[in-house]
């Protein structure tokens, strides 16, 4: 999941007084989570490098049923919960570990599941944690997004059981395991299982967040043009390319010129340098000049963490305009309607904002060439303020207006889902409570992120963590870590937290 911070407050919403302190966790809370850090550090380190070694990645190829690496994930939980003296539960895609007992529960949400990752972007292997490349991180994949969650929720409730307190609700943690990529088992897992009555999901931001933004996709490929005529003096694009998948900010994107001249590789290059945040390699075979751009891949619901190597190469290559081959009409399309703008700006009518929840973003994310073309995929995330029929009527009339201008493509796609706002969680004074006392953050305010949590699936749900105010979050990036300074954070307030809603 994730997201863009748009701090502002929700209290009149919520029934809390704007302004006023929250008061502060009370002693049995903050003795539980003193005990957790000074305890488990080590075992809670140790945990999160087991469950960081299996590529939990969605395989198409091999049914979750049957995929070693989720099953051996799952396995580990199961013995890490009995080890911990926690009960488990294995419904399929998702595992119920829990403590206590009751009728009133208290859910927290996680997910097992990653996204895809490029092992020679890391140091060390991505499924290996790295404690010594970077002072103070621990470098993996899904330490923040969201295995870090799941192993400190793990232990948070292991140092309530020693407390031996009195809890009045059962604690469970819910581990997802298609959260990237499918939450289809999960949707019908809860039409029979009773979820708990308040829910908070480990897979967002802090202080506390009650609102996401829509997820929307436009998909679109420009079929085979009619090859262009190498004439003296006549430059053409004959490749264009790059992205991973399509929640993260490329990091990666190159281009072929076919006939490039010396002058046109001059005044590519001299745009490439103005941009800044890039790095570009110039290659020459024979006639063709091949531009390999990189940027800095990021979580595709905060844009602003990143820099995009497909808008940049494509504005690189805005120094002249392109004859319409396949390659050169793509390149058209980025330069026309998305340029290097992250808001949609130029994309017809689609722009605007929300005062809470803040601006659309805009963000090309992978695209790749085949027999059939050259196919695009642009993420979308969008606040409240315009149905999805209107938002979706001008995302089209874009698409229309400039297939009249340049040339028709071929199985356009637009899909927006609805934004979605907390307004009566009651744990949300709780949470704050226990952020502002760990923090010395006086007074934090609900906010609104870009991302999706599962949290739209639970009642009373809000996210909680695990990343800070102000920080770029390394989920879903080539770089992933959290550091140890922030795990052991995490886990006094999860411990604090659970006690204060349980007890």
């Amino acid at each position: 999941m994730r997201h863009s911070f748009v701090i502002a407050s929700l209290l009149c919403c919520l029934g809390t007084a704007a302004g006023a302190a929250p008061p502060p966790p009370g002693d049995a809370a903050l003795r539980a989570a003193a005990h957790a850090a000074a305890t488990y550090r080590t075992d809670l380190i140790n945990s999160l490098g087991k469950m960081v070694s299996f590529n939990t990645v969605a395989d198409k190829a091999v049914p979750f049923e049957r995929n070693a690496q989720h099953l051996g994930f799952k396995q580990y939980l199961k013995a890490e919960a009995e080890r911990l003296g926690l009960d488990y539960t294995d419904h399929g895609y998702v595992m119920v570990i829990g403590l206590g007992s009751g009728s009133e529960r208290v859910g927290i949400i996680t997910h097992g599941d990653i996204q895809p990752v490029d092992p020679s972007k890391w140091k060390k292997s991505p499924f290996e944690l790295d404690k010594t490349s970077e002072a103070g991180r621990l470098i993996g994949r899904g330490t923040e997004d969201d295995k870090g969650p799941i192993a400190t929720a793990m232990y948070a409730l292991k140092a309530i059981k020693d407390s031996k307190l009195a809890l009045s609700k059962r604690l469970e943690l819910y581990v997802y395991m298609a959260e990237e990529s499918d939450w289809g088992p999960l949707t019908g897992f809860l039409k029979t299982h009773q979820a708990p009555q308040v829910n908070i999901t480990l897979d967002a931001e802090y202080p506390v967040v009650t609102a996401e933004k829509g997820y929307g996709t436009i998909s679109v490929t420009v079929p085979p043009q009619a090859a262009v005529a190498a004439e003296a003096g006549t430059a053409s694009l004959s490749a264009f390319g790059g992205g991973f998948f399509g929640s993260q900010i490329p990091e990666d994107a190159n281009a072929t010129i076919d006939n490039a001249t010396p002058e046109l590789e001059a005044r590519i290059r001299q745009r490439a340098t103005a941009q800044g945040g890039m790095r570009y390699t110039f290659t020459r075979q024979g006639q063709q000049l091949l531009v390999k751009a990189q940027g800095l891949a990021a979580h595709s619901s905060k844009p602003e963490d990143g820099v995009n190597a497909i808008s940049m190469l494509a504005d690189a290559l805005g120094v002249q305009a392109w004859p319409n081959s396949t390659a050169g009409a793509m390149v058209n399309f980025l330069n026309d309607l998305i340029g290097t703008s992250m808001y949609g700006d130029k994309f017809g009518a689609i722009a605007y904002r929300d005062k809470f929840m803040g601006p659309l973003t805009v963000a090309p994310t992978v695209i790749k060439q085949g027999e059939a073309g050259i196919s695009l995929h642009v993420n979308l995330r969008r606040p409240q303020g315009k149905t999805t029929e209107q938002l979706t009527r001008e995302v089209n009339a874009a698409l229309a207006q400039w297939q009249a201008r340049r040339v028709a493509l071929a199985d356009v796609k637009v899909e927006i889902t609805e934004p979605w706002l907390q307004k009566s969680a009651p744990q949300v004074p709780t949470l704050l409570s226990v952020f502002s006392y760990y923090t010395g953050i006086k007074n934090p305010r609900p906010v609104s992120i870009g991302g999706g949590t599962n949290s739209r699936l639970f009642p009373n749900a809000v996210s909680f963590g695990p990343a800070m105010p102000g920080t770029v979050y390394s989920g879903h990036s080539e770089h992933e870590f959290i550091t140890v300074k922030q795990l052991m954070l995490n886990l006094q307030m999860y411990t604090a937290v659970m006690v204060e809603l349980a007890k």
